[in-house]
């Protein structure tokens, strides 16, 4: 049977350090929610269509894709706009995850980052789910770093999501990130092993 390890986290917690180290010093492919979410919404789909009938026609850049930053910015601050949102993305990304599993099926470890792991109910695809997990603090620290956001708008996408202690709970394997890199993928080594 598959391994197929559900790989989930807070914004800012360091999945994508985990999952990059999955995949190039593992070599499992992985599979990432965000890059057929990102496919979802590309210029001429259906659900991109949705969106602007929804928000209008300033919801583009001048190309025609989306404007990410003014979406989130309308989602991240408004839970029904956000819950609608994931209506029209999520069975898209649940059908393209299907299909990408199906043709990897001689591969003994898949990897599934899915930032709404349990939001959305993916675990049913997974045998294990694995949380990364750091301080609210550093998630604040990383994403006004990283995403060069004010505090505000940091704090809106954190508390948007599920509490981190919440995913930790329901996890198999909790993965603390509060310490150095080192400490974190001696970690990971850890529990890949376990069921390899």
């Amino acid at each position: 049977m598959m391994r197929v390890i559900g790989l989930t986290g807070g914004i800012g917690t360091g999945k994508t350090t985990v999952s990059n180290y999955l995949a190039s010093h593992y070599n499992l492919p992985v599979l990432d929610a965000d890059i057929y979410a990102r496919e979802a919404v590309k210029v001429g789909s259906p659900i991109l269509g949705e969106i602007v009938k929804r928000y209008g026609a300033d919801i583009l850049l001048p190309d025609g894709t989306l404007d990410r930053r003014k979406l989130g910015n309308i989602v991240f601050n408004s839970p029904e706009e956000r819950r609608w949102l994931e209506q029209q993305i999520h069975p898209y990304v649940r059908d393209r995850m299907i299909e990408k599993m199906q043709a990897l099926n001689s591969h003994p470890t898949v990897v599934l980052v899915v930032p709404l792991l349990f939001e959305v109910g993916m675990t049913a695809l997974c045998t294990e789910t694995w949380v990364v997990y750091c301080s609210e603090q550093h998630q604040l620290q990383r994403l006004i770093k990283r995403d060069r956001l004010t505090l505000e708008q940091a704090q809106a996408r954190i508390t948007s999501q599920m509490p981190i202690q919440a995913k930790c709970d329901r996890a198999d394997v909790v993965l603390d990130n509060s310490s150095t890199l080192e400490d974190l993928l001696k970690q990971v080594d850890t529990h890949l092993k376990i069921k390899n």
